[in-house]
């Protein structure tokens, strides 16, 4: 998957080789040269695409770009957000959902944080505010972030909280920053029962980082209802977008017919992917939950 990894739950700032991430080492020196349909495709959005109308999912770059484009839209629609709210994005990647509201909506303080520090650089040159927002770009840990008790509106982790060493403590933490009657909002893989014994699988470490780093693929959909209930947030919103997103497959293995990567996981975590989704057996939903006012 496409995603954006985070540390320890220690709050403690990694050096840079110590956040494994395979498929931005891949990407970022491509970035740079500049690279049309690379940039075009990951250079502001780094995660799946969402297509209303899959079966006429149009698959040329410019069509994955809009279907990236209104993944950030659904997850925003699942915030309620709307104008002169606080926001923060976790694992924001290069910015490119903070860089959405930012176009779409007016007086927001929009708040970016990841622990990788080479994808804050670029998310910095890219978004500059825009319509009375404030924006700013903030290296730190999900799970230990650096921001007041009940002071922010809306927390947002798109596609990215696999990577989280744990949940729950992502959880308690959303809930601490948020304010009464904020939301949390977040995409994420969600396995069926059936292979819950298989993600559980001890591997050894160049085998569970492989391409798109260390995921937890643990939680099935059950999990996530009891883990709301037990930090204290209501569900307002649980959506299975498999079908809407299983078009982003087929794009990736376009593309790697001329960006091959030369990491073997590459293709092999992809196919398998997109196996498990196309049979059922992993699903891609939003969610969307509110802490009591």
């Amino acid at each position: 998957m496409i995603h954006k990894k985070f540390g320890s739950q220690s709050g403690k700032k990694p050096s840079d080789s110590q956040v494994e991430l395979p498929y931005f080492d891949y990407l970022l020196p491509r970035l740079a040269k500049e690279n049309s349909t690379l940039t075009q495709s990951f250079g502001r959005h780094v995660h799946w695409g969402y297509w209303a109308e899959p079966a006429r999912a149009v698959l040329s770059t410019a069509g994955f770009v809009q279907a990236a484009e209104e993944l950030s839209r659904q997850i925003c629609l699942a915030a309620h957000l709307r104008n002169n709210l606080s926001v923060v994005d976790v694992g924001c990647g290069f910015g490119g959902t903070v860089a959405h509201i930012n176009e779409n909506y007016q007086g927001m303080s929009l708040v970016g944080v990841n622990l990788d520090e080479r994808q804050l650089v670029r998310a910095r040159e890219l978004v500059t505010p825009l319509a009375e927002n404030t924006i700013s770009f903030k290296q730190a840990n999900a799970c230990a972030l650096p921001l007041a008790d009940q002071s922010v509106d809306v927390v947002l982790a798109v596609e990215c909280i696999f990577h989280f060493p744990s949940r729950e403590t992502f959880f308690k933490e959303a809930l601490r920053v948020l304010k009464p009657g904020g939301f949390l909002a977040l995409s994420d893989f969600v396995c069926q029962p059936l292979i819950q014994p298989l993600t559980r699988l001890k591997l050894p470490k160049k085998l569970s980082v492989g391409f798109y780093g260390q995921c937890n693929l643990q939680y099935a959909h059950a999990d996530y209802l009891a883990l709301a209930q037990k930090v204290g947030f209501t569900v307002t919103t649980e959506r299975d977008i498999t079908s809407n997103t299983n078009p982003t497959y087929r794009y990736l293995r376009r593309l790697g017919v001329d960006y091959r990567p030369e990491n073997p996981f590459a293709l092999l975590e992809t196919a398998a992917a997109e196996l498990l989704s196309r049979t059922g057996l992993l699903n891609y939903y939003i969610y969307g939950l509110q802490k009591p006012a």
